[in-house]
């Protein structure tokens, strides 16, 4: 997925200290493009925190009747230094990529995608790729890339089936990272974890978790207490390092979450449109060379490459802004 906001802002990405033992942020509508643009909601990154673990972005849509909103439709774009990871709920999303991977992906599935030094994407769920499909609701999420790794070779990975373990009566299932003793089969880079959560009715759970960890909870449907503290649908509730066992108690109906978090990200990330860097002229740099690739041109197509067999043009990159792109606080 793309961020697709008109004038978006650079962050200086920083893991933080939390004040309170549950810190609450407030998801923002976001349209991703277009006449009939699908809304998701965004809490990573926000004014509060930019960071949870590794984890940089955090969108949750749905569920969307695409018969109306047009269901998801990102043209090709670029990424460099960060994990894109697609979880779904319902319907079915494809990904063509630069490097000729076409993976359909479907609920209980994960589509990874490291871009590495670069990349380019795209992300089709449309009536008029899958006829059959009528609504859509997911996840996605983005990791930075440590220093280390974030200049390596892009990849992609498409995992059909994660482990799981019942905790409490609560099913969950693993997508990233170790939790409870058992650990996703996909590449991560950094000490994480990303997991559904799946709690019936007046459930309540204590569910194990590494105390190194920073952690959020994503609440998809349902009414969730975390650690005593409501948290509604849509709202991402932060905890710090220091626990080891997440209290979540279930309301009325079932509640499905997503749990994610790490280890607190120990390196600074300075994050604008689709780009994960460390400094202006690395952004300036990338922008540059995205747009060389969308006029053809060698430099550009040698970092990013070209995604085949998408109907229709790529994404321009925003302009940036005249002042210099600057560390921002949290």
């Amino acid at each position: 997925m793309t961020n697709l906001e008109p004038r978006p802002q650079e962050r200086l990405c920083a893991a933080g200290t939390a004040t309170v033992d549950v810190e609450l942020i407030e998801p923002r509508d976001v349209p991703l493009g277009g006449p009939r643009a699908m809304t998701v909601r965004r809490t990573l990154p926000s004014r509060q925190r930019s960071l949870i673990g590794p984890f940089c972005f955090a969108d949750h849509y749905g569920p969307d009747d695409i018969a109306v909103s047009g269901g998801m439709d990102v043209a090709p774009h670029p990424h460099i230094g960060l994990q894109t990871v697609t979880w779904l709920f319902e319907g079915e999303v494809l990904h063509r990529d630069a490097l000729g991977s076409l993976q359909t992906i479907a609920p209980g599935q994960l589509n990874l995608m490291t871009a590495g030094r670069g990349i380019c994407h795209s992300e089709e769920g449309t009536l008029r790729r899958f006829p059959h499909q009528r609504r859509l609701h997911g996840i996605q999420l983005w990791t930075a890339l440590p220093d280390a790794d974030r200049d390596g070779p892009p990849a992609f990975e498409h995992v059909p089936e994660l482990p799981e373990l019942v905790v409490d009566g609560a099913r969950v299932r693993v997508f990233m990272g170790t939790l409870g003793g058992v650990t996703s089969p996909a590449r991560a880079y950094s000490p994480m974890v990303a997991a559904q959560l799946d709690l019936p009715a007046g459930a309540v759970v204590h569910l194990p978790v590494d105390p190194a960890f920073e952690h959020g909870v994503l609440v998809d449907v349902g009414d969730l207490r975390v650690a005593g503290r409501p948290v509604g649908p849509a709202w991402l509730a932060y905890l710090a390092p220091g626990a080891d066992a997440l209290v979540l108690e279930a309301g009325e109906t079932p509640v499905r979450a997503v749990l994610l978090g790490g280890a607190p990200f120990g390196e600074q990330v300075l994050m604008w449109w689709n780009l994960v860097g460390r400094s202006h002229e690395e952004i300036v740099e990338a922008r540059a060379q995205w747009q060389a690739a969308l006029a053809g041109e060698a430099d550009g197509l040698g970092r990013f490459g070209a995604v085949t067999g998408y109907d229709g043009p790529p994404l321009p990159a925003p302009e940036l802004p005249h002042l210099r792109l600057k560390p921002r606080g949290r």
